[in-house]
């Protein structure tokens, strides 16, 4: 006969804490579901709108290249430029459209006081947006 122990042990008591780690992760889920899908349900509204000529969309933005190569020589949009034919070119690229914007490409080689100059012409002429072209740091410089 065996009687066993006389000492009880005392069965398991169950968990008085919620374990908040799954709720926090499907509330978290739901956020990113309601911050992606709230600006689709607002811009779903249909209209007919009304058709007008006046409503047709604008033309890409005009815009002429100048380019400063290594010898100082001067191109616009890729034909050979001489210097001094250079402001009355641009004057009539600012007739044609007032917003048209000057590409300058510079050679790194070009002294900076040849680039203010060519800025200066634009400026001259009525064109007062100009855009500086570079190369990503990092794409390799061609072979000379």
């Amino acid at each position: 006969m065996s009687f066993g122990r006389l000492e009880r042990r005392q069965d398991p008591q169950p968990m008085s804490e919620i374990n908040v780690t799954p709720l926090v992760d499907v509330m978290l889920v739901l956020v990113v579901i309601f911050i992606i899908t709230a600006p689709l349900l607002a811009s779903s509204i249909r209209l007919d709108l009304p058709r007008t000529d006046a409503a047709t969309p604008n033309e890409a933005p005009a815009f002429v290249t100048v380019v400063l190569d290594q010898s100082g020589g001067l191109f616009l949009d890729d034909r050979p430029l001489p210097p001094g034919e250079l402001a009355e070119r641009l004057a009539q690229a600012a007739r044609r459209n007032p917003d048209t914007e000057v590409q300058l490409r510079a050679d790194r080689s070009i002294p900076y006081g040849r680039v203010v100059e060519v800025m200066g012409a634009a400026q001259q002429a009525g064109l007062n947006r100009i855009g500086f072209v570079a190369e990503p740091s990092g794409i390799a410089a061609p072979a000379r």
